[in-house]
């Protein structure tokens, strides 16, 4: 399916439905934009949804792909934590449509979404559960459940996204996960 004029319709699409949302977009608004007639786009898409399903997958392979390259430049487990930790956070700013769709509750009833959340999720919790479990083989870590401590570390960051993308600039977000991080290595209790 990928050729260059269904890549133009991706592309115009992932910028409307990023600044206006997916509700607001239309499938005329985004014909004119990419300066084709709005049969054209049905001819590579079935509908609106299906056009925000690409553009959503598209922006989570781009996220999954940054984080994984982030993780392997990296070489101690507590480094990876923190380039997941850090590159999650500035790619869920920038691809806007992909953060829309694991946010916006009216986005539920469609099905491609629950499947991208759910997706997202379990990749999510195995890379941080990867990294804890290197990191206890290594004699960093110490962690009786590197599943549930995985889970609990990413449910943790989905609750921060919003504050952190949306009203903290980037510098200040990487001091707040540096102070998070000693939190997370050293603990609470004086020792």
């Amino acid at each position: 399916m990928k050729n260059s004029k269904s890549e133009l319709i991706i592309n115009i699409a992932q910028k409307l439905f990023a600044q206006f949302g997916f509700k607001k977009t239309t499938v005329d608004e985004i014909a004119h934009s990419a300066h084709i007639t709005k049969s054209s786009i049905y001819h590579y898409f079935s509908s609106k949804e299906d056009i925000f399903r690409t553009v959503v997958e598209e922006e989570s392979r781009i996220w999954s792909q940054e984080i994984k390259k982030a993780i392997n430049k990296a070489s101690t487990s507590q480094e990876k934590l923190r380039a997941y930790i850090v590159t999650r956070t500035k790619y869920l700013n920038q691809l806007a449509n992909f953060y829309s769709a694991l946010k916006q509750e009216y986005l539920e009833h469609y099905s491609f979404i629950e499947r991208i959340r759910k997706k997202d999720l379990q990749g999510e919790i195995k890379i941080v559960k990867d990294i804890l479990e290197e990191g206890i083989t290594k004699g960093t870590f110490q962690v009786e459940d590197s599943e549930l401590t995985a889970f609990a570390i990413v449910t943790a960051l989905k609750g921060l996204e919003y504050p952190w993308t949306m009203e903290v600039p980037m510098p200040d977000v990487e001091k707040r996960i540096d102070l998070l991080l000693r939190v997370l290595f050293n603990g609470l209790v004086k020792k």
